[in-house]
């Protein structure tokens, strides 16, 4: 059964970076690739970034390439999303799952980028 927990979401600053983490503990991890997704109010829910098995970055959604960096920790079970730059369209719930996204949705974390 897999679980996934995020966090590190909060409020912040246009132009501050936070740094979420995803615990996909109970899956089988390495060989999936892992995703952030956000779902901001009103709107579908849309894929942010992936990460492949060895940690390469495949995909960037344009409105974040260049201030959003995915990671991953196979030993861990982690995936990272470092968000630099942020600006006030990017507040949304923000949540892992794996690419397509067929594991059972975690709560997520709340991004709230003030202007």
């Amino acid at each position: 059964q897999v679980q996934l927990v995020e966090s590190g979401g909060g409020l912040v600053q246009a132009g501050g970076s936070l740094r979420l983490s995803c615990d996909a503990s109970g899956s089988i991890f390495s060989i999936n690739t892992m995703g952030w997704y956000r779902q901001a109010p009103g709107k579908q829910r849309e894929l942010v970034a992936s990460v492949i098995t060895n940690g390469y970055a495949n995909y960037y959604a344009t409105s974040v390439e260049g201030r959003f960096t995915i990671s991953r920790d196979n030993a861990k079970n982690m995936v990272y999303l470092q968000m630099n730059t942020l600006k006030p369209e990017d507040t949304a719930v923000y949540y892992c799952n794996k690419v397509p996204p067929t594991w059972n949705w975690g709560q997520g974390t709340q991004v709230t980028v003030s202007s």
